[in-house]
């Protein structure tokens, strides 16, 4: 009797566990469609007026076009380095424990610290603010997640296949191209988007290191300011929730993928 009734709570938990969660979130969307610049109900009437004025926003299309290439930076930085960095941590480095432990501290540390201290750093060495410091500091945020990441994918990696094919004639770099790579793909996809909204949701490094050149969280947390520029706000949030949406089902399919054992297909074959 204890277990039916268990069983019947855990659903109904979980509903309530994911209302809590993601109810606050979904009122972005909705309020994005409302017919006035004020987040009450009852909703005055449909719109899509907010969706052409944020597309109309100069400054807005401005900050979205930085946040997208230091995301994209940051995010193919990052993984390559922590693909690398996996590859010999996994490979049983000496002082694997220590550095594993040690690539982890910016998860420890709060943002607003790492954000002054580049700000002291930079200054320091006279070095103008701009996207580039911004990207310098994301690949240290995204650096701890990229690792993580691949290091569970490469975990339990079987390398006599990389042994068989150096056997076979091929060279180092070929091994890796067509051995090494193709099973590691999942993760590093996963690395990919994982670390992409990572850099793309920051704000106080960004905040500290960009200078003039505005992303987009900043420059929507200047918008704020001005109460008429909030529903255009809430409709650039419904549309980053879409698509950050697609990237984590994406990223959840290729880590199922991964851990089915299944490489994807290298490119190029």
């Amino acid at each position: 009797m204890t277990a039916r009734k268990t069983s019947r709570a855990l659903p109904a938990y979980a509903l309530l566990y994911l209302a809590f969660l993601y109810g606050p979130i979904l009122l972005l969307p909705l309020f994005s469609f409302n017919n006035s610049i004020f987040v009450a109900f009852p909703l005055s009437g449909f719109t899509t007026q907010w969706y052409a004025a944020m597309a109309a926003d100069s400054g807005m299309r401005f900050a979205l076009a930085n946040s997208l290439k230091i995301a994209t930076a940051a995010s193919l930085g990052s993984t390559i380095i922590a693909l690398l960095a996996a590859r010999a941590l996994v490979r049983g480095v000496r002082g694997r424990a220590f550095f594993a432990g040690f690539s982890n501290l910016p998860l420890f540390i709060p943002d607003i610290v790492l954000g002054i201290s580049l700000l002291v750093l930079l200054t320091r060495l006279t070095l103008p603010l701009s996207l580039v410091t911004v990207i310098v500091g994301h690949l240290m945020l995204c650096l701890p997640f990229a690792l993580g990441v691949l290091i569970a994918r490469l975990e339990g990696f079987d390398y006599s296949l990389e042994e068989a094919s150096r056997d076979l004639g091929e060279n180092a770099w070929m091994t890796f191209w067509r051995v090494t790579f193709p099973l590691v793909l999942p993760g590093v996809i996963a690395s990919l988007l994982l670390t992409f909204l990572v850099s793309f949701d920051d704000f106080l490094i960004a905040f500290f290191l960009c200078g003039t050149d505005t992303t987009l969280p900043v420059y929507i947390w200047g918008e704020l300011r001005f109460p008429y520029k909030l529903p255009d706000v809430l409709a650039l949030g419904s549309l980053i929730l879409a698509c950050s949406t697609v990237l984590i089902g994406i990223a959840e399919l290729a880590r199922r993928h991964g851990l089915q054992g299944r490489p994807l297909p290298a490119p190029g074959t």
